[in-house]
């Protein structure tokens, strides 16, 4: 199977799509704030999950479209307003079952029906993802690992970790030393340096390039 994914993605281009054994997974930009969107899609039973309605739900449903008929579910990975844009839209298009991280729950536009937290797992069709829970860009914030069997990690996180650094941290409520705790204990010391990561906005990248630069991370403070 030749992989012909690309990262980055732009508002108002293409998405661009990666084929994996048993999933598709798809990134599409949206917005002035080039939030990405990711399209999961199981091969097997073609049952979806979207994370993060970020914007634009016209253009959203053409990606749900690209997958297939329907979405099933759909994470939010944290309340911040432009990752939630579209989701009160989108959940009237699709009724998909929705989840977000617990302490998160309560300021989303729409409430959860499932509701989050550390080491917990989201199922669907045969693809089964794992919760990571990461406190400090805001207090419910979440990450999604899917373990591929025939390859590497693949971690959405949403706005905790970013090719260069941590999420903002500088805001009221906000905690560079919570959320440097987590990332360090929950995604640099459990998964390999292969882990692929695709962060909310931008472009992607893997443990391994980032974990050289943790200690400065540390004492710079962002």
């Amino acid at each position: 199977m030749t992989d012909t994914y690309t990262p980055e993605v732009t508002p108002g281009g293409p998405w661009s799509t990666r084929e994996l054994d048993a999933l598709t997974i798809r990134k599409l930009a949206v917005s002035e704030m080039h939030n990405n969107v990711y399209l999961l899609t199981c091969r097997a039973s073609g049952t979806q999950l979207l994370i993060d309605a970020a914007d634009e739900p016209e253009r959203l449903g053409e990606l749900v479209a690209a997958g297939g008929s329907g979405l099933e579910h759909l994470v939010t990975t944290h309340q911040h307003w432009d990752h939630v844009r579209a989701l009160v839209e989108v959940c009237r298009m699709y009724s998909p079952e929705t989840y977000a991280g617990e302490d998160d729950a309560p300021a989303l536009p729409q409430r959860p029906d499932h509701r989050l937290r550390h080491l917990d797992t989201v199922t669907f069709g045969e693809i089964s993802l794992d919760v990571v829970h990461l406190r400090g860009h805001t207090p419910g914030s979440v990450a999604l690992a899917y373990d591929d069997p025939h390859g590497h990690v693949h971690l959405f996180t949403g706005d905790s970790l970013f090719p260069g650094g941590l999420g903002n941290t500088a805001n009221p409520g906000q905690s560079f030393e919570s959320l440097y705790a987590d990332v360090t204990a929950r995604v640099f010391d459990v998964y390999g340096d292969d882990t692929w990561v695709y962060p909310g906005h931008g472009s992607d990248t893997t443990v391994g390039a980032e974990r050289p630069h943790l200690q400065e991370w540390r004492e710079r403070g962002w």
